[in-house]
């Protein structure tokens, strides 16, 4: 077969029928699976990866690869709206589309998002056609040290791009990476800061723990304040998913290099969808001109790491095809739809079965063109949510945020992890503390602990010296050194009596930041002397992430020490002395409720205690009458069961008097 015809048959076995039904079928799921914080594509593929049972090849990859293909478009919606990481790969997004969403711009910078998911799909596919082969060598120069270097860069540019501190970036980053070394050890079979709870073995649930940094403070926000999304009243926006599409193509270079990234990035195994947005969000922040507006609403920071999300797909695509190492989770459940349709994944994907690899890319371009175009034409409708009251949304977000926490594991643990974590989120942003590092950290702390134990154990400290290893040492160098010329500046611009609203850990409160550092600086030391009776393997990596971690804190409390004397000298403009005492006191109020969801759900159930939220928050939060409560809660009814007892089941958690589902 001939490299054309390969290319030919492809297209056909994508466009031609029941595939190209199935190919629509798996889009629009995508679209919700990506929305849905708390879903996303890996959770996708898991559901849908039966229903390929009986199907041709050609359908069946339509199916799956259509589904994944948009969940980085469509987990936008979440990220610029509710200011919630819809996927892994959409975190970025969330330091600029947020806070135009807040500046009523949500349709700009959605159209911006899908316009560039488009084209970075697209040519992420060409670019997989086109690199297959030519990218075996530069996978295969990658081994533990590489990969361990890699993570590094990625955790310095989050933790160096989100907020006014690489100091504080750094610590929560540490914070996280400790955070993921909770459960079973990767070496070892040592429990490893469990207090003794079952819910904790196997570590920290990562959905719940998310939701609960980011979304629960959102929340909070809405309610206690009763304000929309958007801070300025909408005869005040001008522009909209024209505009978004005019950035986007005004910005082509920068969507153009971001997809290349994305591609490239997304082709390092384990590594490419935790890090991808946050790599390409750094390259812009540190390539474009006047970047001092990045972090408060600017339309680059959305563009950079939505083209590069979406070109990743084709990059993980690539190894999974030709040597059967998955770019992904998501690749690696793909993996058995391979084995579904009796395909090797290797040399018979380049060669007899080379149409078939060709249909993957076929898929991933018509999926991301299809994706698009739907959000597009749907995106100035949705945006219109940023300007309704606050009050009448509060309880609809936490609908989808408590089902999506216990969507991953079905256990009332999975409800307190995300009120915990709600917790220490909303202080961390009244206190001036980015949150993104922390999850980042967390997502590559298992990645990071195996490569740094098999690195030890297999080059010992010439790890150190690969020449990979030093080209992503100095590329950490510099992103730190840029970073910390770029906060100097925009503390300059603050001194100058500049306006930066919006931007995550922007505002500093030496008065709660104080003992925020100080207990993350109790805690590594605890984690260190926790891990001393352990094997060396297995106490390797938690103790030198306490070590780091711990110095970093105490270098961070005499930063804070000295912010509170410049704040009484009055020579911080970016910082307060105080929090605002009534909007805490409200904050605390409002976790009481949430946390009365927890303790009803153990009495009258998880379904009837969420709708029964949805009544007394509308009447006493709300103020509404009852034929608005009625028309909500049944509608909130009919959405709990539809789509967690039908499309997406799960176990609910019963009350132990009767039954309501059963």
């Amino acid at each position: 077969m001939t490299f054309y015809d390969a290319v030919l048959n492809g297209l056909f076995m994508v466009v031609l029928w029941p595939a190209i039904g199935y190919l629509v079928l798996g889009v629009t799921l995508g679209m919700f699976f990506g929305a849905v914080p708390g879903l996303s594509g890996l959770v996708g593929l898991a559901i849908l990866l039966p229903f390929t049972f009986g199907l041709e090849p050609g359908s069946a990859f339509a199916f799956l690869l259509g589904m994944y293909a948009v969940t980085t478009t469509s987990d936008t919606l979440a990220s610029v709206m509710l200011g919630i990481p819809g996927t892994a790969a959409s975190q970025a997004t969330i330091l600029d589309g947020y806070p135009m969403a807040q500046r009523g711009e949500a349709a700009r910078a959605l159209g911006a998002a899908y316009t560039v998911s488009m084209f970075g799909g697209v040519l992420g596919a060409i670019f997989l056609a086109l690199s297959i082969p030519l990218v075996r060598p530069i996978i295969l120069s990658f081994s533990e040290p590489e990969f361990f270097a890699l993570a590094v860069l990625g955790l310095t540019m989050v933790a160096s791009l989100s907020g006014r501190s690489v100091l504080k970036g750094v610590t929560a980053a540490c914070f996280g990476l400790l955070i993921a070394t909770v459960g079973y050890a990767e070496f070892g079979a040592v429990q490893r800061y469990w207090f003794g709870l079952p819910f904790l073995a196997d570590g920290l649930p990562i959905v719940p723990y998310v939701l609960g940094l980011f979304a629960i403070p959102e929340v909070l926000d809405l309610a206690v304040r009763n304000t929309s999304i958007s801070k300025v009243d909408r005869a005040e926006v001008k522009g909209g998913i024209l505009e978004g599409m005019k950035d986007a193509a005004t910005h082509w270079w920068l969507a153009l290099r971001c997809t290349v990234i994305g591609v490239y990035i997304g082709m390092l195994p384990g590594l490419g969808g935790s890090i991808v947005d946050w790599v390409a969000y750094g390259h812009a922040a540190q390539s474009e001109k006047n970047t001092e507006t990045f972090g408060t609403g600017d339309v680059r920071g959305v563009i950079a790491p939505e083209a590069a999300n979406n070109a990743m797909k084709g990059g993980a695509l690539l190894p999974t095809i030709a040597f059967a190492i998955p770019g992904s989770a998501s690749m690696a459940i793909l993996l058995g739809a391979f084995q579904i349709q009796g395909l090797e994944p290797g040399p018979q994907m380049l060669t007899t079965k080379l149409d078939v690899s060709f249909s993957l890319v076929w898929t991933l371009a018509i999926a991301n063109v299809l994706g698009a175009a739907v959000l597009l034409v749907w995106g100035k409708q949705v945006a219109k949510v940023t300007f309704v009251q606050g009050h009448i949304i509060v309880p609809a977000i936490l609908l989808f945020v408590f089902m999506g926490a216990w969507v991953g594991g079905g256990t009332i643990g999975n409800w307190v992890t995300l009120l915990i974590f709600g917790i220490i989120g909303y202080v961390m942003k009244q206190g001036g503390w980015p949150r993104p590092p922390i999850v980042l950290g967390y997502v590559l702390g298992k990645i990071m602990e195996e490569a740094m134990v098999l690195s030890m154990q297999v080059h010992k400290w010439g790890s150190f010296t690969r020449p990979i290893v030093l080209i992503i040492v100095a590329l950490t160098g510099l992103t730190i050194y840029f970073a910390i010329k770029g906060q100097r500046k925009k503390n300059d611009d603050s001194a100058a009596g500049a306006v930066r609203s919006g931007e995550e850990g922007g505002k500093e409160v030496p008065a709660l930041s104080l003992p925020i550092v100080i207990l993350v600086a109790i805690l590594f030391g605890y984690a260190f002397w926790e891990a001393m009776p352990w094997p060396f393997t297995v106490k390797l990596f938690p103790q030198t992430v306490a070590i780091v971690g711990f110095a970093l804190a105490i270098a961070t409390i005499f930063r804070d020490l000295r912010l509170s004397a410049q704040l009484r000298a009055g020579t911080a403009p970016n910082a307060v002395q105080h929090p605002d005492k009534p909007y805490m006191l409200r904050g605390v109020y409002f976790f009481g409720w949430l946390f009365g969801i927890l303790f009803i759900t153990l009495l009258l159930g998880q379904y009837l205690t969420l709708l029964m939220f949805v009544v007394l928050y509308l009447k006493f939060w709300g103020n509404y009458g009852w034929k608005i409560i009625g028309i909500y809660t049944s509608s909130a009814a009919a959405f709990l069961y539809v789509l967690f007892n039908e499309i997406v089941p799960v176990v609910w958690h019963e009350s132990p008097f009767f039954s309501v589902l059963s």
